[in-house]
Parts: C-alpha cells; structure tokens; sequence
C-alpha cells in the first residue's frame, strides 16, 4: 500500500486443470487486500491474463507476472520471506513481528499449490498458520494481508480504473468511472 514497502506474493506451482481458478483468485485476493504483484509459478498464463484484465477494468497499481522457477526468487530476496502454511506459527504470535519487519523493507508471501518442498520451510524468516485446520490458500492469504495492512486496505483507492463496484444493500451494480 502507499507509504509502505512493497508486498509481493509468490504463488508456489501450478496444475493446468485443477488450479486455475485457484491461482487466479491468489492474483485477485492479492491485489483487492493490498499487495503490490503477484508472481506466478508455472504455466499460469491464464490466470495472469484474467487479473490483469481485473487490474484495467477494476484499478491498480497492481502487476502479475508468470515466471518459471521460485528458487532464485526466494534465494534472492532482498526483504522479509512469509510462507503461510497450516503448520506455522499462529500468525497473532506472530504477526506484530512481521509487520515491523515490513516497516523496514519489502515483504514477499509465499502461498502453496501443490505439496510445498521443505527447502520453502527453511528459506522463510517466518513459516505462518492462520489456522492449524486444514483450510483454502486464498482464505489464509487474505487473513494475513488484512492483519498486516490492519484494514486500511478496505479503503483504497484505485487508479485508473475504468469500472467501481457500488455497494449496496441490495443487488449488484457495477458503473463507469468518468
């Protein structure tokens, strides 16, 4: 979010076929809680092409990028590694930690597919459950964004946005932005 260093979440593997709407509602949650990009791990491609569709329609900034290996990725960064996984620590034990760490520099969010190498484990400064049940990624992605941005993401503003949701009581609309 504005002001703040940068949110990058990493989507771990990709199955044609069974994660697809899955990958793509990672991209979406990502960017509708704050994050500034999402990374892809394989073959991804529609899922990308989806948010970024979103993003012209809907805002941004937000970016999304399919790339073929998370290794460099991880190995590389230059900033705090959070890998959300049931088996972490729970992320109210945690969570005043990582938001200092992101106070000082950019974060990266690491989310699983299919079975996570153990080597993801040990690359992350910290290893975070929102629940020790077993639960849907997309769920954990946005209970973390939401306890790291505290809730100021529920009222961004979006750029260069073409529609807006109205809400409402009732019905659905969707209008122009002019």
């Amino acid at each position: 979010m504005q002001g703040e260093s940068e949110v990058v979440v990493l989507r771990l593997g990709h199955r044609p076929g069974r994660d697809d709407r899955m990958t793509t509602h990672i991209g979406l949650t990502a960017r509708a809680l704050g994050a500034d990009r999402a990374l892809l791990v394989g073959d991804a491609n529609q899922s990308e092409a989806t948010v970024t569709d979103i993003t012209s329609r809907f805002g941004g900034p937000f970016e999304v990028e399919v790339v073929d290996s998370y290794r460099d990725i991880i190995r590389d960064w230059e900033g705090t590694v959070v890998h959300l996984t049931m088996y972490g620590e729970r992320v109210q034990d945690v969570e005043e930690d990582v938001k200092a760490a992101h106070g000082e520099g950019p974060l990266l969010v690491i989310v699983g597919a299919e079975k996570v190498p153990f080597e993801v484990y040990d690359y992350a400064d910290y290893n975070v459950g929102v629940t020790s049940q077993p639960h849907s990624e997309v769920a954990a992605l946005a209970v973390f964004l939401d306890r790291l941005f505290e809730g100021r993401e529920l009222d961004r503003k979006w750029e260069d946005a073409d529609r807006e949701v109205v809400p409402m009581e009732t019905g659905k609309r969707v209008e122009e932005v002019e």
